[in-house]
């Protein structure tokens, strides 16, 4: 039985995408006689504090689901403020380094990316001859913080370039949940071992149960994290609400200027449900007829995981991001897609859907075709061989 380490930000009981990848990663391959651990923060996201469960904890270890789980200790924070972000990604960085120290790191260990700090600091100090490092890159910092305009092209900016070219460069195989990501590495290091590793959702399908549309109101739903990336806030107040009723589902830094938009619009036919389970999500989800996955700002390499999510759901998307998510529902037919950015479009886009077209024929359809496309133990299969 090979030993597998898996380093990472994110981890259940977090929710989010993230966490949800690298759970089916360890899970998958534990399956295939992996023995896996993994080395996580105390769980914190989206919240900015650690969980009840883990408050005055350094170092929390358990195995769930045959999986060995050492969660360290960080300072937790959804603050804005770079210095105290700065300081978050420092201090898990410090507990990798006390972890590394103590410990006997496997040969193979997977390490997440971004962070990128986070990544560094695993990659500089377990780059070995004997040691097989892989890169999951689900996300192409800093590229991605300067389209988002977190970031600005300075002495920082060529600072955080050297780190991301090391660990590229450290790194024996490189997983990309893209193209994008990976044709960018490509043109950095071409003869790096690389694979398209997508974030594929795993769980039961739920059955699609027939419902009569409102010949009137098109039901949109968006269901995830409520950041400054999505600009649900912004979405909110661009819309036009002739034909559509908006529900929203999630948490994140924009909650609050949502709740504050709806409560100042009564009027407006939007919907704010809050946080729920994964599973009550999925059977909440089949009662809308359109899921709307918007970026505020295209971003190179990124793919919202949602689109999977949701196509196999055989929920209709409604795609507003640009790039290959874009390429990804025209392709296969999942829905329709906006130009990135452009609201009036978008409305233009909506005003043209008509309600008789959203049938249970339409929606299998898709849901088939994800089951078929976007399968995650195929995938598994891939990376258990390629480690």
């Amino acid at each position: 039985m090979k030993d597998v380490l898996i380093i990472t930000s994110y981890f259940p009981p977090e929710i989010g995408a993230a966490s949800n990848r690298i759970f089916h990663l360890a899970e998958g391959l534990e399956k295939r006689n992996f023995n896996v651990q993994v080395i996580t923060p105390l769980p914190n996201y989206p919240t900015g504090k650690i969980f009840k469960n883990y408050k005055g904890e350094f170092r929390h270890s358990s195995t769930e689901n045959n999986i060995q789980v050492h969660r360290l200790w960080l300072y937790a924070t959804v603050s804005k403020n770079k210095f105290l972000r700065l300081i978050a990604m420092l201090s898990y960085s410090f507990s990798l380094i006390w972890f590394f120290t103590l410990n006997k790191i496997p040969e193979t260990v997977i390490v997440q990316s971004p962070p990128l700090l986070v990544a560094f600091t695993s990659m500089f100090f377990l780059r070995s001859k004997k040691r097989k490092l892989i890169l999951n890159v689900s996300d192409l910092w800093p590229i991605a913080g300067l389209e988002l305009g977190a970031l600005k092209k300075n002495f920082s900016y060529k600072i955080l370039e050297k780190i991301e070219r090391f660990n590229y460069k450290s790194a024996n195989i490189i997983l990309g949940q893209s193209e994008e990501i990976l044709t960018h590495i490509r043109t950095l290091f071409p003869e790096k071992k690389s694979l398209l590793y997508r974030n594929y959702p795993e769980f039961i399908t739920p059955k699609i149960v027939e419902r009569s549309p409102n010949k009137t109101k098109i039901k949109l739903v968006y269901a995830g994290l409520l950041g400054i990336a999505q600009g649900i806030h912004k979405l909110c107040t661009k819309l036009q609400y002739n034909h559509i009723e908006l529900h929203i589902y999630g948490s994140g830094a924009e909650q609050n200027l949502i709740k504050d938009f709806i409560k100042k619009h009564p009027k407006l036919p939007i919907y704010f449900h809050g946080s729920v389970s994964r599973n009550s999500l999925h059977k909440a989800l089949l009662q809308y007829d359109i899921a709307i996955i918007p970026l505020l700002n295209r971003i190179y390499g990124s793919v919202p995981s949602k689109i999977f999510e949701y196509a196999k759901l055989g929920l209709p998307i409604l795609y507003f991001g640009g790039g290959e998510g874009e390429d990804i529902v025209n392709e296969n037919k999942l829905g329709w897609v906006a130009e990135a950015g452009n609201y009036q479009d978008l409305n233009k886009l909506i005003a043209s859907i008509n309600a008789s077209e959203l049938t249970l024929e339409y929606k299998q359809k898709i849901k088939e075709k994800a089951i078929n496309l976007f399968n995650l133990e195929k995938q598994l299969e891939e990376v258990s061989k390629l480690i």
